[in-house]
Order: structure tokens, then C-alpha cells, then sequence
């Protein structure tokens, strides 16, 4: 095996997570234990609408947490908004 092989089957791809709710977050929070780097992208200025399910605690809601751990968050602010 070489020395720079890839320890997960997804490492090296990058994937923009534009997904709200349970099915898309939850493919894509698989796509990030399997290695890929994968960029939740929210609108802005609130985010994503799961952020205000209940449930919170330190003022963060338990579901969006547990939904996208492991996502590197990329506000998008733009003229199409």
C-alpha cells in the first residue's frame, strides 16, 4: 500500500451541500464520514431553516448539529438573493 493512499473511499472530493431537512443532510453527513470534504452552503442571513428547530441547547439546535457535523459552513450572500 502506498504511502499516501487514501484512508477514506471519498478522500480528495469536495461536495456543496445546498440541502435543507432530513433526507439531503443526511446523505450528505454520509458523504462526510466516508472522507469528502463537503461545504453546507445557507442563505443568508438566517441560514438554514433547521437551525431554529427546538431542542436547543447552547443555542444551537440538537438537530441541525447532529445533521451537519463534520460540514464546513459557507454563508452565500449574492445579488440572486
Amino acid at each position: 500500500m502506498e504511502a499516501n493512499a487514501p484512508i477514506h473511499m471519498l478522500d480528495g472530493y469536495e461536495v456543496l451541500d445546498f440541502t435543507q431537512a432530513v433526507a439531503g443532510p443526511t446523505a450528505t453527513l454520509m458523504l462526510a464520514a466516508m472522507g469528502a470534504e463537503v461545504i453546507k452552503v445557507e442563505l443568508m442571513p438566517n441560514g438554514d431553516l433547521t437551525r431554529a428547530i427546538p431542542l436547543i441547547r447552547n443555542g444551537r439546535s440538537r438537530y441541525f448539529v447532529q445533521h451537519n457535523r463534520g460540514k464546513r459552513p459557507q454563508p452565500a450572500t449574492g445579488p440572486w438573493l
